[in-house]
């Protein structure tokens, strides 16, 4: 049995002309070689299987020919690749920088190819950055990473960094088609497409996949196999979904992606694909954006025909449904539920049911000519026409016309109808709010102006002692009606009376305010019971005067021993707490 080589061993790029999808950066190295304009340390970095090995393996095997060697001569006493993955502490690099100083036997340069150069420990960098910075003249160094953000920045900044990007799936289609014909492999177009999408940018894998599926198909690659040994959704699957929608066919559409779970497709998958499939479809209404359809020319021209049956409309909405349908599918608890209804959702987009029972089919005069029938002249009453009179005019008109025709007066359309005029409602205010506090107060004063206005109210003289009687009479009054806080206000100051006004002094602002509120009851019971209505009341605020107070019990102690010193004798003699 011959030994079997992998296709990404076996067509293995040996020029730059052979890599793939690299051409800006093979360009570069060539005339850096043409020119000797090569750094010594180069970093090449980018994803998997985009041919970083590969160029650097070029690299070192063009930079030691002259043109007089041989075809098989690969120059392997200079090139050496080191793996930093299993060789990344620091005794590893301490034996590279040591072979450093020796010179090649043959050829110019040495040529040191270190892979994987991320998992180079701390230690092993900071080792490795001088002679990183002043290699010897004969000293190339290449380094290769897929994860350059775990390189430390002082190595970043000792190297010239190149940055191998993705291969796209033209390329990758393109080289996979030149493989095929090598192996005398008959591919579909579509089928070559496939791999070159599952492949993902990296041409390692699409080499891998497509040496899968030949060994699954034999010699004729066809898509239905790439897509049953790749587990893949077919574009079928989609243009057979996009149809039911279209057609309005919802209990076909559920039975379809019922079946496709069935062969092992998560909801997720199909939903995210639909959208695609819906986005694919409006690139192709445009002649100007065929181009980005990354599809083989038979399904470009299905893809063609589909585009012209849906809207742009009906493509908008179902993207929007479906894209919102992938946002929620994670987090649903119910997640084929959820694909379900997006796609009854999706299907009832151009159901117009209730428009097609609601239309008027009118039998046309040929359907009636055909029977035999003639047709029935109809004449149709022309709408009454009422004109507009007053009440004058009405009541002008024949008497005899107005009693044989009752119903035109009901119709007819009087100028001017009486205005029916609504009495405004007085708003009420609560009782508890400012606003009715407010009114109230200002009211009250405007009836005490009022009554102060008039000259001949009474205004007997009084006096003092007669005030004070009728004071604490209202004090009292206000006991007995359990407005103990205004009663204990009124009590702390005896009023003075000076002319018709009657002074008071409280100890802080709060006593003056509730005093104030409620002065016209005050000063009304003062006006009635002495018989004069000059009567006024002026309020002061004697913030020493509140010292004058005991509030707690030490403080009352000290008032009673101030007024009899006697007191503190008998705590004494018989100790007594205070």
């Amino acid at each position: 049995m011959e030994h079997f080589v992998v296709s990404a061993r076996k067509y293995r790029p040996q020029t730059f002309k052979d890599v793939v999808g690299q051409q800006a950066i093979t360009n570069t190295l060539l005339n850096a070689i043409e020119n000797n304009h090569l750094a010594q340390a180069l970093l090449f970095t980018g994803p998997r299987g985009v041919g970083k090995t590969t160029c650097a393996r070029i690299l070192a095997k063009m930079i030691n020919s002259d043109g007089t060697e041989t075809g098989e001569e690969d120059f392997a006493f200079n090139i050496f690749e080191l793996d930093a993955a299993s060789n990344n502490s620091v005794d590893d690099i301490r034996n590279l920088t040591d072979q450093v100083r020796i010179p090649p036997q043959v050829g110019k340069y040495k040529v040191y190819i270190i892979d994987e150069v991320h998992m180079l420990s701390q230690a092993a960098f900071n080792a490795f950055l001088k002679t990183l910075e002043e290699p010897p003249k004969h000293c190339i160094f290449i380094l290769a990473t897929t994860e350059k953000h775990k390189i430390i920045p002082t190595i970043l900044s000792r190297c010239q960094i190149f940055d191998f990007k993705r291969i796209t799936v033209k390329d990758a289609k393109d080289y996979l088609k030149y493989i095929a014909k090598e192996q005398d492999v008959s591919a579909e177009d579509d089928a070559l497409h496939i791999i070159a999408q599952k492949a993902d940018g990296a041409m390692r894998d699409a080499l891998s996949i497509f040496d899968r599926v030949v060994s699954f198909s034999g010699k004729n690659l066809t898509r239905q196999a790439v897509t049953e040994n790749l587990n893949v959704l077919d574009y079928e699957t989609y243009f057979e979904s996009t149809d039911l929608i279209l057609e309005n066919k919802i209990p076909e559409l559920l039975l379809q992606f019922n079946n496709t779970l069935s062969k092992g497709f998560d909801g997720h998958h199909y939903i995210a694909g639909l959208a695609s499939h819906f986005r694919d479809l409006l690139v192709s209404k445009t002649p100007e954006t065929i181009e980005l359809l990354e599809v083989g020319e038979q399904t470009q021209e299905k893809y063609l025909i589909q585009s012209k049956k849906t809207s742009q409309a009906f493509l908008m909405q179902g993207i929007h449904l479906a894209n919102d349908c992938d946002l929620k599918y994670k987090t649903s608890k119910n997640q084929r539920l959820l694909v379900e209804l997006c796609l009854m959702q999706l299907a009832s987009i151009t159901f117009d049911g209730e428009k097609k029972n609601s239309k008027h089919y009118i039998i046309p005069p040929s359907y009636f000519k055909s029977k035999g029938i003639t047709p029935v002249h109809v004449n149709v009453p022309k709408p009454l026409q009422i004109k507009e009179a007053t009440t004058s005019e009405i009541t002008s008109k024949d008497e005899n016309l107005l009693e044989s025709t009752p119903a035109i007066i009901e119709t007819l359309q009087v100028k001017e109808p009486p205005k029916i005029v609504l009495k405004q409602e007085t708003k009420r205010l609560s009782g508890l709010s400012l606003s009715s506090i407010k009114a109230k107060k200002e009211h009250q004063i405007k009836q005490m102006d009022v009554v102060i206005d008039e000259d001949n109210l009474p205004k007997e003289d009084f006096t003092e002692e007669a005030l004070v009687d009728l004071w604490n009479l209202y004090v009292n009054q206000l006991q007995d009606n359990g407005k103990h806080n205004l009663a204990s206000i009124l009590s702390i100051d005896i009023p003075k009376v000076i002319g018709t006004t009657i002074y008071l002094e409280f100890p802080n602002a709060t006593n003056k305010v509730e005093v104030e509120r409620q002065q016209y009851e005050l000063l009304s019971f003062l006006r009635k019971s002495l018989n004069n209505f000059s009567i006024d009341l002026s309020i002061t605020v004697n913030e020493e005067k509140e010292k004058q107070y005991a509030y707690s019990t030490l403080e009352k102690f000290e008032k009673l021993k101030a007024k009899n010193p006697n007191i503190d004798i008998l705590r004494k003699t018989f100790d007594l707490d205070i």
